[in-house]
């Protein structure tokens, strides 16, 4: 009997799978390719504890975010409208809108410069190419049919990097000590930020609440809401994991393949390149692999920015994500459009996929502190509202997000 109810426990969370990983390739997208390279090829393997603290932090963040959807069967940005001042929510919702812009930008990018790696297409015609399949994916595709495609490509993305570590010769005892020891080496404060940026994603928050409550749980009463609380939990945590092992394995290839060379990557066409000489026989290999990998991380992760802008642009007219309704069109043509006409304007793609990572975590805390207002307020959540100690890991961390951002700030503007 014990046996069968572990199996149909089993069953059940396999059941609730699928919103996590959404999200998942939102921070394991190019824009994280080139801040993990940059990271790990500039400082080996000391600033693998901004993945580690990274992904914590985005666990209690991505869970709240899904907690507000399952229990009030709205999203983010409609919450944001219903509750807040018009004023307010629309400069909020309108910087996310900017953010999932930049998010898009970085995706779009990213599989323009795969497309280069593996057929030598003009970085222009790839981002046309990738941006043309995200938008088909979209129209086509229901949030179930695009949850299977995506468990496929982060499969596919996570099954790559372990073919990478076998190619690889890593220094295991530094690494582990990478990921527990907090260290800010010298010029490292732009990457800190960037990776944090990559990872903690404002467009993620959005979008986690948004595919959550098109489940309409809430409506299923307080013992429905309960149940799909616990398995969500589940997603969010087993979800987030496989991102922090994939996040990781980029650095891990960069410091054991770069930084152990003295070479310093400044994009990742070069990254791909360098691959060739430095592992001799399985150079080649190894080059296409990564280039395989990155294509997939480009275009699954276009289209759930895509998805997140949209959603962010439906939820200032209180409205729910529906790619069949005007509003969301509009909203993925916002997203998708702007990001790829500022890639024609691109000169240097490796500096522009950091500096849109940088752009998300500065407007990461307004998102954080919307989210963490909403999902403590009675009057929103009600007898779900967030515990007092629940109050206090969110405010720590967004007070660690801003002072990160006070900090870059800082160093930019007296640099």
């Amino acid at each position: 009997m014990q046996k069968k109810r572990a199996y149909s426990g089993a069953l059940n969370a396999l059941r609730f799978l699928g919103p996590g990983m959404l999200v998942t390739v939102g921070f394991i997208d190019p824009g994280n390719w080139a801040t993990n390279v940059a990271a790990g090829s500039q400082f080996g393997y000391l600033l693998l504890w901004v993945i580690t603290i990274s992904t914590v932090m985005l666990i209690l963040l991505q869970h709240n975010a899904a907690h507000l959807g399952i229990v009030t069967g709205s999203c983010l940005a409609e919450s944001a409208t219903q509750h807040l001042p018009a004023w307010l929510s629309r400069s909020v919702l309108g910087s996310a809108v900017i953010a999932a812009i930049a998010t898009a930008f970085a995706e779009i990018l990213g599989g323009a410069i795969a497309l280069q790696m593996l057929f030598h297409l003009p970085l222009k015609i790839g981002a046309a190419l990738t941006t043309v399949v995200s938008l088909a994916l979209l129209v086509w595709n229901s949030y179930r049919r695009l949850e299977k495609l995506i468990i496929g490509f982060v499969s596919l993305i996570g099954l790559a990097f372990i073919a990478e570590m076998f190619l690889i010769d890593t220094d295991w005892v530094t690494a582990a000590k990478g990921w527990v020891t907090p260290a800010l080496p010298h010029g490292s404060i732009l990457i800190v930020m960037g990776v944090l940026g990559a990872v903690v994603m404002p467009h993620n928050l959005f979008l986690h609440s948004e595919v959550i409550q098109s489940r309409q749980w809430n409506i299923q009463g307080e013992s429905a809401i309960q149940s799909h609380l616990k398995y969500e939990w589940l997603d969010t945590l087993f979800s987030m994991i496989v991102g922090w092992m994939i996040n990781s394995a980029m650095i891990l290839l960069a410091a054991a393949t770069f930084f152990k060379a003295n070479i310093v990557v400044t994009s990742l066409e070069q990254a791909q390149d360098m691959l060739r000489p430095i592992l001799g026989n399985n150079g080649p290999l190894a080059a296409t692999i990564f280039a395989f990998a990155l294509l997939c991380a480009g275009l699954t992760a276009s289209v759930t920015a895509g998805m997140a802008g949209s959603s962010i642009y439906a939820g200032m007219f209180n409205k729910h994500y529906d790619i069949h309704t005007r509003t969301s069109k509009i909203g993925v043509a916002i997203t998708l459009g702007c990001a790829f006409l500022a890639i024609l304007f691109v000169t240097n793609s490796y500096t522009a996929l950091i500096l849109s990572q940088v752009l998300l975590s500065i407007q990461l805390p307004f998102t954080i502190v919307l989210q963490v207002y909403l999902t403590s307020s009675p009057k929103v959540m009600g007898s779900h509202a967030n515990t007092p100690r629940g109050k206090i890991l969110l405010w720590t961390i967004a007070i660690i997000v801003i002072v990160l951002n006070l900090i870059l700030l800082r160093n930019t503007f007296t640099a």
